[in-house]
């Protein structure tokens, strides 16, 4: 079975590359020609913007299935750049998209989307199943939610195999600190190494969300190629949010040293939902997933990783 990640060269693409050749996968993976793709798979330079070099791969390879991770994924980076945001996360999808129409022979594609899509939601309607309608409160969860909506007009109206999916926050070793938890573990590990003063700086502490680990999260992806239903959009994530103060306080109860706690008007989003929490019965019954790793071993994992790399 041959897979194509798009956008190979991020912190899920490592992941997901591990995660499908240890299965036995015939793995080839796209990137930026300023990045590097690691782990066991071929790699290939593509700008997704290059709607011609999207079919060229696709034509060259002829992968059974495709994952689409290349995005401009931080929240806080789609405030400041809207237009660089909505042309990665829509123009090129929409590139990929139509590459797959034109290539004349079968692929499945997984296109990779956000739990954010769902954003202002009613007072009770978590957990979200995935039949919620979506109001996106940031730039980036609407280009997602865009995204998502192409998709599925595309699998309906051409008959592509497309599965649409709404992953939740997500994190682990080697992700950028611009995420909260690497983000607290990466200013834990300059504490303890006298790289800064004893206080952790730190944002929005009541919104809730859900936060999965990304080997939980690529397993999911993986499952869902092999299992999952045509057309079919999933919630990918835990099931459980909890408070980004919990989040700061497991990792504080981790550091090596006494940290104090700054809040900083600068870390606080121009828009934050209260709280994102999802339903994912809808993959636990189409293909058995559920997360497994703990929360705790996440933000352990992420701590050890940045004491090692600060």
């Amino acid at each position: 079975m041959k897979a194509l990640i798009i956008g190979g060269a991020g912190f899920v693409g490592g992941y997901l590359i591990n995660e499908l050749a240890s299965n036995g996968y015939d793995v080839h993976a796209t990137c930026l020609p300023n990045e590097t793709v690691i782990g066991q798979c071929t790699a290939h330079s593509l700008d997704i913007l290059d709607r011609h070099a999207v079919s060229a791969v696709f034509d060259k390879l002829r992968p059974d299935v495709v994952y689409h991770l290349a995005a401009q994924s931080s929240v806080a980076l789609s405030w400041k750049k809207p237009q660089l945001t909505a042309e990665i996360n829509v123009i090129g999808s929409i590139n990929v998209l139509e590459a797959m129409r034109e290539c004349g022979f079968p692929m499945r594609l997984i296109l990779i989307g956000s739990g954010e899509e769902y954003g202002f939601i009613r007072e009770d309607a978590c957990p979200l199943n995935e039949s919620e309608p979506l109001r996106p409160g940031n730039i980036y969860a609407a280009t997602k939610a865009c995204q998502g909506m192409l998709g599925e007009i595309y699998s309906r109206a051409y008959k592509l195999d497309i599965i649409m999916v709404r992953a939740f926050n997500h994190s682990g070793p080697k992700q950028m600190p611009v995420f909260v938890i690497s983000d607290f573990c990466k200013q834990i590990a300059e504490i303890e190494r006298g790289m800064r003063s004893a206080e952790i700086s730190v944002g929005n502490l009541s919104a809730m969300r859900d936060f999965t680990d990304v080997r939980d999260v690529v397993r999911a992806y993986r499952m869902l190629a092999e299992k999952g239903v045509s057309g079919r959009t999933y919630n990918v994530g835990r099931g459980s949010a909890v408070k980004i103060e919990e989040i700061l306080h497991t990792a504080l109860s981790l550091a090596k040293c006494p940290v104090k706690v700054k809040q900083d008007a600068a870390r606080m989003r121009a828009s934050d939902i209260p709280i994102i929490e999802p339903d994912t019965s809808e993959i636990f019954r189409d293909t058995g997933w559920r997360a497994e790793i703990s929360m705790e071993k996440t933000i352990a994992d992420t701590l050890d990783y940045w004491r090692e790399n600060v």
